[in-house]
C-alpha cells in the first residue's frame, strides 16, 4: 500500500506556491542563481553527508534538542497549563541559528564566500554571523538604521563575530528597508554570494526551505511534549512577523489535530502605521519576491508599520502562513505593545527567563488565551532570549 503523502511533502508546488501564494517574482538577473540554490537545496536535502554534518552540528554546536519547560507559575497566574519550547536557549539566544547554520553549510556546498542578509531585532544578523565565523565565510548584515539604535547590543556582537554592518536609512529605516538594501547588495554579487533570507518569506525555494530547517524546533516539540504528558497540545502558538519561528513549531502539528495560532503585532492601534498586523489588515499582493497577504498605504505600495519587536514590523507575512489562514487551518491571536512589554516583564520575574519582546507576544497571547481555555494545554515557541531588548525595556519601561 503507497503511503500517503503528508502536508510537509505536498506543499509548496514545484513552482514554490502554497494554493495561490508564494511563487517567485524576480528581476532576470537573479532567476539563474535562485534556480541554482533551488537545485542544490533539493540536492542537498536529500545527500546524507549534507544531512549528518547538519545533525552533527545541531547536537555539538548548537546544543539541541532545545527543551520544553513547564511555566508552572506562570500557569498559576493564568489558571492554566502553558509550556515553553525553549529556543531562548539555542545557541546564541534565538531559533535563527536553525537556519543560517544550514544556509551557510549550503552556500559552502556551492563554493560561496561570503553570506548577504537583513535583519531586524538582530538576531538573525547574529545568528548569521556566527555561522560565517564557524565556517570562514565573510558576512553583510544590514540593518535598519532605527532597528541599529534600539537593538544596539545585537549590533556589537555582529561586529565582534566580523560581520559588516550596512545601515539602511531609506524610509521607516526598519526592517523592510533592510531587506531592499540587502537585495540590492546581492544583486552586485551573485556569482561569489549566498543572500541568506531571514525567514520564511522572500522567492521560491527560501519560504520552504527555511521552515525546512526549522521544522527541527515543531519534531523536537511534538515528540518531547508527548514524552512529558502523554499526550499533544491542545494548542500551539507563537509570535509572526515573517513566520520562520511560527512555521518551524507549526510544521509538526499541521496534520494532527492541535489548534494553530499565529500572534500577530496588534502595535498601538488599527490605523496604518500603528501595528504590523498583515493577515488581520492586509490584502494580497507581491512584496519582496513573492506573493502573499500584505499591508498597503492608499496608493497601493507597502504601508509603514509598527511594532515593538524589531523582529516582526514586517508589512507583509510568510506565504506558507497566507495560505494555512487562508484554508483555516491556523487562527489569528493579537497582541498589542502594552500587553508585550507586560508579559515580558511576567515572564522575567515568574520563572526568570527574559524573554525577546517579539516571543513575548506568543506569551501574552498564551496567558489571555490560557484564562479562557484552563483545562487546554498551551505550547508556546519562546523563540529567543530578550538580552537585546533590557536597554530599550529599562529606558522606556522602566521597572516598576
Amino acid at each position: 500500500m503507497q503511503k500517503q503523502k503528508t502536508y510537509l511533502d505536498s506543499f509548496p508546488d514545484n513552482n514554490g506556491y502554497f494554493g495561490k501564494f508564494g511563487g517567485s517574482f524576480i528581476p532576470p538577473e537573479l532567476e539563474k542563481p535562485f534556480l541554482q540554490i533551488n537545485e542544490a537545496y533539493n540536492k542537498l536535502s536529500k545527500d546524507f553527508n549534507f544531512l549528518n554534518e547538519l545533525k552533527s552540528i545541531r547536537k555539538h554546536y548548537q546544543g539541541r534538542p532545545t527543551p520544553i519547560y513547564f511555566a508552572k507559575n506562570l500557569s498559576s497566574k493564568v489558571n492554566g497549563n502553558i509550556y515553553l519550547k525553549r529556543e531562548d536557549l539555542n545557541h546564541t539566544g534565538a531559533h535563527k541559528l536553525n537556519h543560517c547554520m544550514a544556509e551557510a553549510l549550503l552556500a559552502k556546498y556551492l563554493g560561496k564566500k561570503k553570506l548577504i542578509a537583513e535583519t531586524g531585532a538582530g538576531q538573525h544578523g547574529v545568528a548569521l554571523a556566527t555561522a560565517a565565523a564557524y565556517f570562514g565565510l565573510e558576512c553583510e548584515i544590514h540593518m535598519g538604521e532605527v532597528d541599529i539604535k534600539k537593538e544596539y547590543p545585537n549590533v556589537t556582537r555582529m561586529q565582534i563575530l566580523g560581520a559588516k554592518i550596512v545601515p539602511a536609512t531609506h524610509g521607516l529605516k526598519t526592517l523592510k528597508e533592510a531587506v531592499d538594501s540587502a537585495f540590492e547588495a546581492y544583486l552586485k554579487d551573485t556569482e561569489n554570494s549566498l543572500f541568506a533570507i531571514g525567514s520564511v518569506v522572500g522567492p521560491h525555494p527560501f519560504p520552504k526551505m527555511v521552515r525546512d530547517f526549522q521544522s527541527v524546533i515543531g519534531f523536537e516539540a511534538k515528540e518531547q511534549f508527548f514524552e512529558m504528558t502523554g499526550k499533544l497540545p491542545d494548542m500551539v502558538t507563537a509570535c509572526v512577523g515573517g513566520g520562520s519561528n511560527a512555521m518551524g513549531i507549526f510544521s509538526a502539528f499541521i496534520d494532527e489535530s492541535v489548534k494553530l495560532y499565529a500572534v500577530e503585532p496588534s502595535g498601538k492601534g488599527d490605523k496604518i502605521g500603528e501595528h504590523s498586523a498583515s493577515l488581520t489588515y492586509g490584502e494580497e499582493g507581491v512584496m519582496h519576491g513573492f506573493n502573499s497577504i500584505m499591508l498597503r498605504d492608499e496608493q497601493g505600495n507597502p504601508a509603514p508599520v509598527h511594532s515593538i519587536g524589531s523582529g516582526i514590523d514586517y508589512p507583509s507575512i510568510g506565504p506558507e502562513h497566507a495560505y494555512l489562514h487562508s484554508i483555516g487551518r491556523t487562527k489569528i491571536g493579537l497582541c498589542s505593545d502594552k500587553e508585550a512589554v507586560e508579559a515580558f516583564y511576567n515572564l522575567s520575574r515568574l520563572e526568570g527567563i527574559i524573554p525577546a519582546l517579539e516571543s513575548a507576544h506568543a506569551v501574552a497571547f498564551a496567558m489571555k488565551y490560557a484564562k479562557e481555555h484552563s483545562n487546554e494545554a498551551i505550547l508556546v515557541s519562546l523563540s529567543g532570549r530578550g538580552d537585546k531588548d533590557i536597554d530599550f525595556m529599562v529606558e522606556n519601561y522602566p521597572i516598576d
